[in-house]
């Protein structure tokens, strides 16, 4: 299973960077949305990602750094939108608006589809769901920003099947050994310890940026 990711704060060349995430699983479900539409699209673009593939949406929690790219949506052909229950009702509107838009809300952990999973909603004060891919080597976790805690979404999402990777947002974890078991650690966007990570686990961690396609 290829991941691109499309919206980092870091950039390969050719494409842009922006405060914020989004990665394309495959070629038919997205992960976030970034904080731009304009920058998104652009590097969709450059990528050459068939837009009109994409068949899902999934938005970790409701901060602008991942859902200000949202309107992209109305250039995708039918779509579902995975969201959390709890996100406020303004957004739900606009996302509701819009024709092409099944809107499915998540609340505890379950199937989206296929080996697609959701960890359902972690946290308190900041909500948040995290993605997990089932694939031949294990569970991939893709995060946003990890505001519930990484440790507690790799214990969630390992209840799924073991997990064989961590790729997005770490926010300020700083429980590093919680990581040494995992096969493949991709600290994006947000991530404190981003450098203390890549010094850590120098064999099994790789720098996150706009253009980085991962096989998982």
């Amino acid at each position: 299973m290829k991941v691109r990711i499309i919206y980092d704060n870091e950039a390969g060349s050719g494409v842009r960077s922006g405060w914020g995430f989004s990665c394309l699983i495959g070629e038919e479900l997205l992960f976030d949305t970034g904080a731009n539409m304009n920058i998104l699209s652009f590097n969709m673009r450059r990528f050459g990602i068939d837009i009109k593939r994409i068949k899902g949406v999934f938005f970790s929690h409701e901060h602008g750094d991942h859902t200000g790219g949202y309107k992209i949506i109305e250039k995708m052909g039918d779509v579902d939108v995975y969201i959390l229950r709890s996100f406020s009702k303004h957004f739900k509107g606009a996302l509701s608006s819009m024709p092409n838009v099944n809107l499915i809300e998540i609340k505890e952990p379950r199937t989206l589809y296929n080996n697609f999973y959701t960890t359902g909603e972690l946290g308190f004060f900041v909500r948040e769901h995290s993605l997990i891919v089932e694939t031949g080597r294990g569970a991939t976790v893709i995060t946003g920003c990890s505001h519930p805690g990484l440790d507690k979404i790799i214990n969630v999402a390992s209840k799924f099947g073991d997990v064989y990777s961590v790729i997005g947002g770490f926010h300020g974890f700083n429980r590093l050994e919680a990581l040494k078991d995992l096969e493949l650690i991709v600290p994006c966007h947000c991530t404190t310890r981003k450098r203390e990570i890549l010094n850590l686990y120098p064999s099994k961690s790789l720098r996150c940026y706009t253009g980085l396609q991962l096989e998982v």
